[in-house]
């Protein structure tokens, strides 16, 4: 109850540029939390916030190591191709990792793709069954570019599987507006390595507990 009450509170009125969560370099303020309110679309600082406290929390004990880009990588990368994004890598060594999430913005769609390591995959993760192969193709280019740059390496094609994720494979949303958090909770789920069960129905409960966490910086 007390819960409930915090996140009734960022939900009410006040100064939409208040300052409610700041951490990983990154500020959410009043009007970004608004974003989760039902059937409203999230931003880029909710989700890029949201990444990183899985990131956090992977660094546990007993989580596969998880490194998730910025919601502007993917846009960076098309735009200007692998020297654009060449840097943002600069500390990470991202084929030391176990799962790669990258937040895919669709115009007005949100998706996720997930580089895994260890079973050689880039899967593509879509809330309204679209297919994200291209997408895939590219990423998959990045990553050789990123080899052959950062440890002189090839990666092999033929060993890698490219997978847009099909309608009756993971929960789909059934309404317009909650991707963001469809692909928020995709991440969470695979980066726990847990089988993705929610469904449609656990979007609101979803939403308020994402406010809560933001706020509080951790996940529950």
């Amino acid at each position: 109850q007390a819960m409930e009450r915090e996140v009734i509170a960022a939900f009410g009125k006040g100064d939409p540029d208040e300052i409610m969560s700041t951490a990983f370099k990154l500020k959410v303020t009043r009007e970004d939390i608004q974003t989760l309110r039902n059937l409203r679309w999230l931003n880029d600082e909710v989700i890029n916030f949201y990444m990183s406290l899985l990131v956090e929390r992977n660094k546990k004990e007993g989580y596969p190591a998880v490194h998730a880009f910025s919601t502007f990588f993917y846009p960076k990368l098309i735009s200007g191709g692998y020297k654009a994004v060449k840097r943002w890598t600069r500390g990470v060594d991202l084929f030391k990792q176990d799962l790669i999430l990258v937040p895919i913005h669709l115009r007005v769609h949100w998706a996720l793709v997930v580089i895994d390591f260890r079973k050689t995959t880039i899967k593509y993760f879509d809330s309204m069954g679209q297919k994200g192969d291209k997408i895939c193709e590219t990423l998959f280019q990045y990553l050789q570019e990123e080899s052959r740059e950062k440890r002189n390496l090839e990666l092999t094609f033929s060993e890698w599987t490219l997978h847009s994720m099909e309608s009756h494979e993971i929960p789909q949303q059934l309404n317009g507006s909650d991707c963001g958090v469809f692909m928020c909770k995709y991440a969470d789920y695979i980066s726990r390595d847990k089988p993705i069960t929610f469904t449609q129905s656990h979007m609101p409960y979803f939403r308020r507990k994402m406010v809560w966490e933001i706020i509080h910086q951790q996940l529950l």
